[in-house]
């Protein structure tokens, strides 16, 4: 098949954040590069619901680029589904997936059994996306690549994982296939992150799918340790609770070495502070299993784990909300879309004392979204609940690279690629990305849309599916 077509699609993360599947067809290989979930706003959620735009059977491979849920929280519908192939990535991402599928099912089936005890859902009865049979049937085909190693699929098609950045076992992946390479940011990490390792340096490769997320905007020079400081020092003093809504893998054991620094030399009072997310606990002793994913030393690893008190069951958990301030909850979800976090959020954001403090992309649609838009109320499980408490966002603390780190990694290409699609971004984002690429390198960037197909070997756009 010398002249078959290399084809493109963009069955997510086109037009927005999350949802990240792409796939590519190589005329003897159909690989789907990432399976994520959709998150933020409903009509974006409800993408999860309805019927693929392809035969689950007919996907002969999965690459995953990291384990974030909008890039691997699919994989179980599309395995009970019928997909049977093999879902490759890093050691680290496949340790990760171990802790975030079985959580995201057991969230989701703890929401339904919740919705249906209340009625407050549309839905009688109300299901869960999946459960965690399915997530754990997933982790069956997961097959562990070596980064910067070759892995060929068929005879034709080969590809290579590259460190990224951004969280434990993030990679991009170069693909190629009958003469035409293709190139998958996934997200992109800071080039000086506190603690993970830089992005590798990008390939020469003919086509390059590159995210978005922070494409219209610098993150601020600033030291990310004194800007929490001067977020939680006046909190403490008044007595607050101060509850962090945290990504469980990354974003919360940044946090907690952060604090255990600031304690360490003063800067902040000996006040308790909990882990409460038992995934979040479980990703945290992985830090000591990957240490050359990051710039810790093993002293750091052991003073991120003690740095909190660990809150492991559910009756822990409930038990935080009867203690008074001040004290700190680090809790999933980072964009307050599930989890423990969102009962804290309904015990103590009604005090005007208290501080709920967010640290990164808030996705919109999102609880976190709403409350750092000046909400007063947030609608959790069915009710709307005050909003009193005092609301910050911290600006240093992101792991995906900015407007320009993303430029200077575009700027390490041996060659312009022959085209770009900016995607994993909201509109305003992606397209002050494409500007930037087409005005500062004067290379060719477009913004594909969801659901389209493009032929690689030709450039040429193919009707919507």
């Amino acid at each position: 098949m010398p002249n078959t077509p290399v084809r493109l699609s963009f069955y997510g993360a086109a037009g927005t954040v999350t949802g990240s599947r792409y796939l590519l067809e190589t005329g003897d290989r159909r690989i789907l590069i990432d399976c994520g979930l959709f998150q933020g706003y409903k009509q974006l959620r409800l993408r999860n619901w309805t019927p693929l735009p392809f035969d689950a059977r007919e996907i002969d491979a999965v690459i995953l680029t990291h384990a974030h849920i909008d890039h691997s929280g699919f994989l179980p519908v599309l395995t009970r589904q019928g997909f049977r192939g093999p879902i490759y990535c890093s050691a680290a991402t496949l340790e990760l997936c171990k802790i975030l599928l079985p959580d995201s099912a057991h969230l989701q089936e703890d929401d339904a059994r919740f919705a249906n005890r209340h009625g407050f859902s549309k839905h009688k009865p109300a299901l869960p996306l999946y459960t965690q049979l399915d997530a754990h049937a997933c982790l069956q085909q997961f097959q562990v690549v070596s980064t910067d190693a070759r892995t060929a699929l068929g005879e034709a098609t080969a590809f290579t994982l590259k460190r990224a950045g951004h969280l434990l076992g993030a990679c991009f992946v170069r693909l190629e296939s009958r003469g035409v390479s293709v190139t998958f940011s996934g997200d992109l990490g800071r080039p000086d992150d506190l603690i993970l390792q830089a992005p590798a340096s990008p390939p020469a490769t003919d086509f390059l799918v590159c995210e978005s997320t922070y494409g219209d905007r610098t993150h601020p020079v600033i030291d990310p340790e004194a800007e929490l400081a001067e977020c939680l020092t006046p909190a403490l003093a008044r007595g607050a609770v101060v509850v962090v809504p945290a990504f469980a893998i990354g974003r919360a054991q940044s946090l907690l070495l952060q604090i255990a620094r600031l304690k360490h030399r003063g800067q902040l009072p000996d006040v308790p502070v909990f882990l409460d997310s038992p995934m979040a606990i479980d990703a945290s002793h992985l830090y000591r299993r990957f240490m050359d994913e990051h710039r810790l030393s093993a002293i750091d690893c052991d003073d991120m784990c003690r740095a909190a008190t660990f809150v492991n069951t559910a009756e822990q958990s409930k038990s935080l909300s009867q203690r008074g301030g001040p004290m700190i909850i680090v809790s999933a979800s980072g964009m307050a879309t599930g989890g423990r976090v969102i009962h804290h959020l309904k015990a103590f954001a009604g005090d005007e004392r208290n501080l709920i403090l967010l640290t990164g992309f808030q996705a919109p649609g999102t609880r976190g979204a709403s409350l750092a838009g000046g909400a007063s109320r947030v609608r959790i499980h069915g009710e709307d609940w005050p909003v009193r408490a005092e609301v910050r966002q911290l600006q240093a603390s992101s792991s995906h690279a900015d407007a320009g780190e993303i430029l200077a990694w575009l700027k390490q290409m041996p060659k312009p690629p022959r085209q770009i699609f900016i995607t994993h971004g909201e509109p305003g984002a992606s397209d002050t990305l494409r500007q930037r690429i087409e005005h500062q390198l004067g290379w060719a960037a477009i913004v594909p849309e969801y659901r389209q197909t493009i032929e690689l070997t030709v450039l040429k756009w193919a009707p919507w599916h």
